[in-house]
């Protein structure tokens, strides 16, 4: 502008008198009086006030001054005639004592911002509460603020505890934690103080005069503050009651007090004196006031009765109480606080206000901004009592107050303006809100150096600042000009002024045409033009007006993102742009330059309630997520679309197909009123996609539509109503069932598009605006009428009827009103797999009547082919089975699972036949985890193992192998006598407990039933028995459900040894029965003599057991040799032979006694102990006992111990194997680190294949800090991912990672991981994760070793790249050649590798590695090359090296 603006705080008073600058800083600076300001020679006066005239003198001159004030202001004319005549008569004789006292009166003068000093009080209104100030409005237009710190000395101290409390915080974190007392918690101004609020304050601090042009409210929020720094108060009771004395603390006096302690009965309250405290009680708090009080909060209290001693004041905070509460007397004025209601008379009016007589003693004034509104000649004349509200006084001699009588000032209340048209009374700022033009604005008054006073139609009053006047400077006003009084114009509001009950206004043309004035001018999604201001790395700065500014940030410079934003934004150019955000509170407005935004022409939400279900319009990527991304539209509305709304087809990274700030368009699906969610879609945001109708008003429960498919999820098919377009739901299992497919037959079957009729309305949400549809329920078909009753129904007919119902005994077909027949499902056809064992209910079915059941009034049915049609030749697969004496053990049948329980499963086979399959018998293996594997109605092949008639039960396995052999001996089964075979379970002192093959059965065999010899040592015997040794026993007897048996060879036959003899399956018999011989029938003191080797023993039976023992010999040695080769025997050996025949020895010499040959006997079977025995160490361990053995010798063998832990888990004895290998890891020395490792990582696989996940981290841990954490670490991610546990492995590989990722093998293994996996993508990640972990002496390597990966799984080409980037910053790097090679020459590319031999040889490199190069390059050119390649290299060798020695 051209005009400058005049500040506030340069306007006076027309009154104004002038001073010298010396006398006005010593005024200015004047600090406020400890003592009675009352007269200059009287100190004290009696209650009530005092005065130095008589009662006559006081009458007379109140007289006079009515009369003098009436004619002032009813009689301009005799006022002006008079004031001649008291001027010539002054001239004349001299002043008189009339006109003395009229001299006397107070100027009556505005406060401005120079008249204010230090310690003045004042009283003043809130307007904006800050987080750490209070803005003030205070009289004559003026402004001020309040620190935090500035409120109460008790909530300072809080504030500062709280930074104590912080301190102590970080401290109490580094050591051991304390017991600390409860802190009181600091609260916010504005839980202390609300908008609208009158306090009482002091100034503390006036700034430099001319920092803020002063122009009141009505500018944007930061200036208010800005201006209201000029003046700083306090609220601090101790500065406000300042100089308050304590005589005048009466009933009905008013101050500020604040909380300084919360008791168990009441408030103690800080008065600001340090002798006098305060106390409000809880029974003395009204209802209007019941909120409890904070400590440091101030309170406008009513002193209500003092203590006797006057050490205490009881108070109120009754708000009525306060403002009524009148001050009638004080002994001092600086008892008379700022906001104090006080009796005052009328001692002179003038145009600019009212002088004053405050409590009959002190002066006062009262400006026209504070008089009040509806004044009339007789409410408000000279000698009239009135009450008014002190405003401030200032510190001269004698003391001046201010006073207000404005009825909002003295009621306390906000300035309310009457509606037009209306008896309602509405605050100012409703009414008249800023920005606001108003046409006819009439001048009341005219203050020269100040501005104007004006008033609208509907009484309210404002004022404009004559910097606000004119868009030219205006030094000053005059009464005749432009702005007389009288005159109307046209007017804007910028702004309030609470306090005084004002309209800010302006005048200037220039703000009559502005835009916006103010934030809240601008509406979102508004298209604007605005000058570019400033470009900053945090956003482009745009200027729409003289005060409103707006901020276009960088990811919407444009739809793109921009390199260089400079290029496009220059300082002072006309930018277009859309409105974003308006923030009042923050004073902020976002803008976005996008163009698509911009020039978009779609509906714009704005807030939740412009979002409608089925719109489309455009949003702004704001955050992505791994399963969804957030939109964001106009005014920080936000929606959210799943990433199954995102595109047709599957994606599985969102970052990679959007980034924050990209514009897309979406359509709102869903809307959650309840939490403010939207829920959009941009894969419908097409046009082609159809939108449904949201009016389902149409669509009533009942009615039979037609639909076309629309989408097809998981349970439910989305569908269009046909002619409606009302989207509807219909469930995937309804629809199959209709169809008689299964569901996963359906989504293949069913496209979108597809039209479905014959569809019911069953539901409707009114909510979300869709119904749900069911197929139309086929009619039933109807049966043909027949005759079909339990009169005339024979077996053999053939009936016809319905099913309805399937029960675990069949199908249930109603074949007439009052007869029913059952189908089993072995009866339904002749091959079970070829039908459905149970047909479809409502299916009409033809069956053949088996049985009739005229008790139960029930038919046995048939649908099998061989029973409707007998004469006719069937293929039977599945014969007809009706009793259990059809079965024979061995038989092969199918049946239906009945039922499964936790003891195996129940088959039915016949009508009246089910067989029981124990776990045992369901599978070839030891399944864990079998009940998932079977289901009710499953069809199931077996064979019979048992069929007891009498029993009434059949047992059947599932088991493949010889089913010929008889069933499990039980006990009943068993007879004495009978022979059978068993395994050395445990041995006693008394005997041995032999487990009976194929039976849960074992028996006793007492040591006296060892040995048929009475005298032999049975303790020797016992010996020679191990656990899991096979044995065969005679069952002696059975008593109480106890077996005993007999190993006594008496018992065998001859027939049964030379059974076993020749029976290669029992060499464990024929083995123990020879050491039962050896140990029981020997003579430990015999001993032969050497000719004694020479004879021969011609008994056939020992010739027997002899040849019985030389084959388990020969096949003991054969596996204990097998791997030095076959064992060679002797040309005269024979396998089954009755003698063997020596060299040099004739028939005739070997007769001999029978105790001859008993002593040969003995002797031979001593040689074959002492053979077995020799061999035992070089034998594969077959029992506990072996392996304890061998563990004995090598208690540090880890083979060993892993070993026998894998010979437990054969026998499922899982947790056998878990305590093998703790065994392990104590017994195996502490220097063994590599053996120990072994049997951890066996631990492991153990604990991954049979344990659970926590039982496998338990053992990771131990092993970890057992051995070298990085390498079980890996061990483990390897088990995972051997075992096809891949995420784990993925998890494990992370974990290793994170801990160890200074390790460049860990890297690799990940790396490797991934891309045997064929996640190509997610291995190459790990690279630069991997250099920026890794030292920088690992890059090579660890680059070195990710191209090799590349070569072996995934892309070679890149590998290469990998490798070229080596070899060009590391030349002389010959190993990463020579790998380079490597690789090259796994892709048999001999192109490619002559080039990289090329490359490398042109390098500076020394003789022997030159030929080494060369020697490698001839080995790849023969392997992989030609000759003539061949040739090619020991030329180029030649060269090399003549051209090295000519250097």
């Amino acid at each position: 502008m051209a005009a400058q603006k005049r500040a506030l705080d340069d306007s006076s008073s027309t009154h104004k008198t002038k001073r010298s600058k010396t006398s006005r800083q010593a005024e200015d600076t004047q600090p406020i009086p400890a003592i009675s300001n009352l007269t200059a020679d009287e100190v004290d006066f009696p209650r009530g006030g005092g005065t130095s005239f008589t009662p006559l003198e006081v009458k007379t001159i109140r007289a006079e001054a009515m009369k003098d004030a009436n004619e002032e202001l009813f009689n301009e004319d005799t006022a002006i005639k008079r004031a001649k005549k008291f001027k010539r008569k002054s001239e004349i004789t001299g002043s008189s004592k009339r006109s003395s006292a009229k001299d006397e009166h107070a100027r009556i003068e505005h406060l401005n911002y120079k008249r204010m000093s230090v310690g003045m009080k004042i009283f003043g209104q809130i307007i904006a509460i800050q987080p750490l100030a209070l803005i003030i409005s205070l009289p004559n237009q003026l402004l001020g603020h309040i620190p935090i710190t500035n409120v109460s000395s008790q909530f300072t101290t809080l504030l500062e505890s709280m930074d104590v409390d912080e301190d102590d915080d970080v401290e109490d974190s580094e050591g051991e934690d304390k017991e600390s007392e409860p802190r009181l918690k600091v609260p916010e101004l504005s839980d202390l103080f609300q908008t609208g609020q009158y306090v009482r304050a002091a100034v503390t601090t006036l700034h430099v005069p001319g920092s803020t042009d002063m122009t009141g409210l009505g500018k944007s929020r930061d200036e208010t503050i800005r201006a209201s720094r000029r003046v700083e108060l306090s609220l601090n009771p101790e500065r406000v009651n300042a100089g308050m004395q304590k005589s005048d603390l009466k009933a009905g006096y008013t101050l500020s007090v604040s909380v300084k302690s919360v008791e168990d009965h009441g408030y103690v309250l800080d008065l600001g004196m340090p002798d006098v405290s305060g106390w409000l009680a809880f029974r003395d708090i009204t209802s209007e006031t019941s909120s409890k009080f904070q400590v440091g909060q101030l309170l406008d209290a009513t002193i209500s009765s003092i203590s006797k001693n006057g050490r205490t004041c009881n108070v109120t905070v009754d708000p009525q109480t306060f403002i009524s509460s009148t001050l009638t007397e004080v002994s001092n004025v600086t008892s008379v606080l700022p906001g104090t209601l006080v009796q005052t008379l009328i001692t002179a009016v003038h145009p600019t206000g009212f002088n004053l007589q405050v409590l009959g003693f002190f002066d006062g004034t009262v400006d026209e901004f504070h008089l009040p509104r509806k004044m009339t000649e007789k409410s408000h004349k000279v000698g009239k009592k009135v009450k008014a509200r002190v405003l401030y006084y200032l510190p001269s001699t004698p003391p001046k107050l201010a006073l207000s009588l404005n009825e909002h000032v003295v009621n306390l209340t906000s300035r309310d303006v009457q509606l037009k048209g209306s008896d309602e009374l509405r605050p100012m700022q409703e009414v008249y809100p800023v920005g606001t033009v108003i046409n006819d604005v009439k001048v009341i008054r005219v203050e020269p150096e100040h501005g104007l006073t004006v008033q609208l139609d509907s009484g309210a009053d404002g004022f404009v600042h004559i910097s606000h006047i004119s868009d030219d400077h205006l030094p000053s006003l005059s009464n005749s000009g432009p702005w007389k009084p009288g005159s109307l114009h046209r007017a804007r509001i910028l702004g309030y002024y609470p306090f005084d009950g004002l309209l800010q206004l302006s005048l200037k043309p220039s703000v009559l045409e502005r835009k916006y004035l103010q934030v809240t001018d601008v509406h979102v999604g508004e298209i604007i033009k605005g000058t570019i201001k400033r470009l900053s790395d945090s956003g482009l700065f745009i200027s729409l007006s003289e005060n409103v500014d707006g901020v276009v940030w960088p990811n919407h410079f444009a739809d793109i993102l921009l390199k260089n934003p400079s290029k496009k934004f220059k300082i002072g150019a006309t930018i277009k742009c859309r409105v974003l955000v308006v923030d009042p509170e923050r004073n902020r407005i976002s803008l976005t330059a996008k163009k698509s935004l911009i020039e978009s022409e779609l509906p714009l939400i704005t807030a939740f309630e412009d979002a409608k279900i089925g719109l489309v319009t455009f949003g702004v990527v704001f955050r992505i997520f791994p399963k969804a991304i957030m939109i964001e539209f106009y005014n920080n509305v936000k929606a959210v679309v799943p990433i199954k709304e995102v595109s047709e087809e599957p994606v599985e990274d969102l970052s990679s197909l959007y980034t924050a700030g990209k514009v897309v368009k979406v359509r709102i699906l869903t809307l959650k009123p309840e939490d403010q969610t939207i829920i959009a879609s941009i894969r419908k945001s097409g046009t082609v996609y159809k939108m449904f109708n949201a009016d389902i008003s149409g669509v009533e429960i009942g009615n039979i539509l037609e639909g076309v498919v629309f989408e097809i999820h998981k349970e439910n098919v989305v569908l269009a109503l046909q002619p409606s377009n009302v989207r509807a739901l219909i469930s995937v299992n309804n629809l199959a069932n209709h169809r008689s497919i299964s569901p996963a037959q359906l989504k293949v079957n069913l496209k979108v598009g597809d039209k479905l009729e014959d569809l019911v309305v069953v539901s409707r949400n009114t909510e979300n605006n869709f119904v749900i549809v069911a197929n139309k329920p086929k009619p039933k078909p109807s049966l043909a009428k027949s005759i079909v009753s339990f009169d005339t129904v024979e077996s053999g007919q053939t009936v016809g009827g319905r099913v309805v119902r399937h029960t675990v005994y069949g199908v249930l077909i109603k074949l007439s009103s009052h007869v029913g027949g059952v189908l089993h499902p072995t009866d339904v056809s002749d091959d079970f797999g070829s039908a459905t064992a149970y047909p479809a209910i409502d299916s009409i079915l033809k069956a053949t009547v088996v049985s009739v059941d005229r008790d139960k009034k029930q038919l046995i049915l048939s649908t099998r082919r061989s029973r409707m049609y007998p004469n006719q030749v069937h293929n039977i697969m599945d014969r007809e089975i009706t009793e259990i004496s059809d079965l024979h053990v061995g038989a092969r049948v199918r049946g239906f699972i009945k039922s499964i329980t936790d003891h195996g499963l129940f088959v039915t086979i016949g009508r009246n036949v089910d067989a029981r399959v124990q776990i045992r018998e369901l599978f070839d293996d030891f399944v864990k985890d079998w009940k998932p594997k079977f289901e009710v109605h499953q069809l199931v092949q077996g064979r019979i193992l048992s069929a007891d008639v009498d029993a009434k039960k059949v047992e059947m396995t599932f088991r493949s192998g010889n089913l010929s052999k008889p069933a499990a001996l039980t006990l009943s089964t068993l007879s004495i006598g009978q022979h059978v075979e068993g395994v050395v379970k445990r041995i006693e002192e008394y005997g041995l407990f032999v487990q009976v093959d194929d039976s849960k059965l074992s028996g006793l065999c007492h040591k006296s039933e060892l040995s048929d010899s009475k005298d032999a040592d049975t303790a020797v015997a016992l010996r020679g028995f191990r656990e899991n040794d096979r044995v065969k026993a005679v069952v002696i007897d059975i008593k109480d459900k106890r077996i005993s048996l007999s190993l006594k060879p008496s018992r065998f036959s001859e027939e049964d040894l030379v059974f076993e003899s020749s029976v290669d399956e029992q060499p464990a018999n024929d083995e123990t029965i020879d050491k039962i011989s050896q140990a029981l029938n020997s003579d430990p003191g015999d001993e032969e003599s050497p000719d004694d080797d020479d004879d021969d023993d011609d008994d056939g039976s020992t010739m027997r057991v002899d040849v019985d023992i030389q084959p388990q010999l020969q096949q003991s040695l054969q596996t204990s040799n097998s791997s030095t080769g076959p064992l060679k025997l002797s040309h005269d050996y024979q396998w089954f032979g009755s003698a063997v025949e020596a060299d040099g020895l004739s028939s005739s010499e070997s007769d001999g006694s029978d105790d001859e040959a008993v002593t040969k006997k003995k002797k031979k079977r001593k040689e074959i102990e002492q053979d077995l025995t020799a061999y035992m160490h070089s034998k594969a361990p077959e029992s506990n006992a072996d392996f304890e053995r061998l563990l004995l010798g090598s208690p540090n063998s880890s083979y060993l111990w892993i070993q026998y832990m894998s010979f437990q888990l054969q026998l499922s004895e899982i947790e056998k194997a878990r305590e093998i290998g703790r065994r392990a890891l104590e017994k195996i020395s502490f220097r063994e680190e590599a053996e120990k490792l072994n049997v951890w990582i066996a631990l492991l696989n153990l604990e991954n294949a049979y344990g659970t996940d926590e039982t496998l981290e338990k053992v990771f841990k131990n092993a970890a800090r057992a051995n070298d954490s990085k390498t079980v670490h890996l061990r483990l991610a390897s088990i995972l991912d051997q075992s096809d546990k891949h995420k784990k492995a993925e998890e494990q590989y992370r974990r290793t990672c994170k801990k160890f990722g200074l390790s460049s093998k860990v890297w690799t293994l990940f790396a490797e991981h991934y891309l045997q996996r064929g996640e190509i993508e997610e291995s190459r990640k790990l690279l630069p994760r991997a250099l920026q972990s890794l030292d920088k002496q690992k890059h090579l390597k660890t680059i070195s070793r990710f191209a090799q990966l590349e070569y072996k799984f995934g892309e070679p080409e890149r590998g290469r790249t990998l490798f070229e980037g080596i070899v060009d910053s590391h030349p002389k790097r010959w190993d990463m050649w020579s790998i380079y090679m490597d690789m090259e020459a796994r892709q048999s590319d001999i192109q490619s590798l002559r080039i990289l031999f090329d490359r490398v040889l042109q390098l500076k490199m020394t003789s022997h590695k030159a030929k080494s190069f060369f020697k490698k390059w001839l080995e790849l050119e023969r392997r992989l090359g030609d000759e003539e390649g061949a040739d090619v290299v020991k030329q180029k060798a030649i060269e090399w090296t003549s051209k090295s020695n000519d250097s």
